[in-house]
């Protein structure tokens, strides 16, 4: 009898453990977490994902992006995903560092009515975003960069412009304020040297970099300058503000060049050239140059890690039907 009355006991306590959890505790994140529910909803993201590319590689570049500028603003969440509304009419993708740089926004869209025409209600928006960035990776690495990326992810309700303002790294931010906006999620500084070679594809605009072209003092390669100073006007703005390839050298492929041209000056954020402002971060920057599959694991460890960053729990998140709005 008392032993039946300990095992009663027991299961009341597992129960309102997990009663608690649901209430309060982020979802566990795990890889093959729709396999029941959903089993082909990594297959319909990869395939949407690798037609858009194989149409404009250049939104791979930017659905990495993406992933970024989520995770570090609000978790990821998808956050970065909402549009304006009466209520909120400035959300983070209205913000400087994601307008009108950020894309990619129109695979996201596919892939999501992809998914809610097979399993609707059941796959987030921000796994959607962590498994096309992880395929990117993959597609635009000529498939050097794999990983299974844990899913279980809820999409956020809030998005401030404000919150991207405060936590996304800026082009010309110095290596102490790269460190420690790296540090303020759970990030370090090999994670921050691993990420950044994610500029190894896309493109900028000019009015990212412009502060170290002349008459700016920069250590930027003298031939580097010359060159895009014939590509970006005096004064850009938002109506003249051209883009230009962040890799000179192998613009449509995600490779370890980026740290071959930081050696050689050759880059063209000052937050890429910081870098190399410390002892700790040039080492790394040396490893990864002269190591192209020790990159590309680590890069894949840490997305996987930043992909945790802040998950929402039950209480503050959602499964959303449409990535653009929260759920009425």
């Amino acid at each position: 009898m008392a032993s039946r009355v300990a095992m009663i006991w027991v299961s009341c306590l597992l129960l309102l453990a997990a009663a608690c959890q649901g209430a309060g505790a982020a979802p566990r994140l795990r890889v093959g977490h729709y396999k029941r529910r959903c089993p082909s909803a990594e297959y319909i993201v990869k395939a949407v994902v690798g037609k858009a590319l194989y149409q404009n590689p250049g939104l791979g570049a930017g659905i990495i992006r993406m992933a970024f500028h989520d995770c570090f603003v609000q978790g990821c969440d998808a956050s970065v995903l909402l549009d304006p509304t009466v209520a909120n009419p400035r959300p983070e993708k209205l913000s400087p560092p994601n307008f009108p740089s950020l894309r990619g926004f129109e695979v996201i869209d596919a892939a999501k009515a992809a998914l809610e025409g097979y399993c609707p209600g059941v796959v987030s928006c921000a796994d959607v975003i962590a498994f096309a960035a992880r395929d990117s990776a993959s597609f635009l690495s000529s498939y050097r960069i794999n990983y299974d990326i844990p899913s279980g992810r809820l999409d956020g309700r809030v998005s401030l412009e404000s919150e991207a303002l405060r936590f996304l790294p800026p082009p010309f931010a110095n290596l102490s304020q790269l460190v420690n906006g790296f540090k303020a999620k759970n990030m370090n500084e090999d994670d921050l040297v691993v990420l950044s070679g994610a500029h190894s594809i896309g493109v900028s605009h000019c009015s990212s970099f412009t502060d170290r072209l002349p008459p700016n003092p920069s250590n930027m390669n003298a031939a580097l300058s010359a060159l895009l100073q014939t590509k970006c006007p005096l004064a850009p703005n938002f109506t003249n503000d051209p883009t230009v390839v962040q890799d000179i050298v192998t613009p449509d492929q995600m490779d370890n060049q980026y740290y071959k041209n930081l050696r050689k000056r050759n880059v063209l954020f000052r937050s890429d050239a910081e870098l190399l402002a410390s002892s700790l971060t040039s080492r790394k920057v040396l490893q990864n140059a002269l190591f192209p599959e020790v990159w590309e694991r680590k890069f894949a460890r840490a997305m996987v890690k930043m992909s945790a960053i802040e998950i929402k729990t039950a209480a503050n998140g959602e499964i959303r039907k449409n990535c653009r709005v929260v759920n009425k």
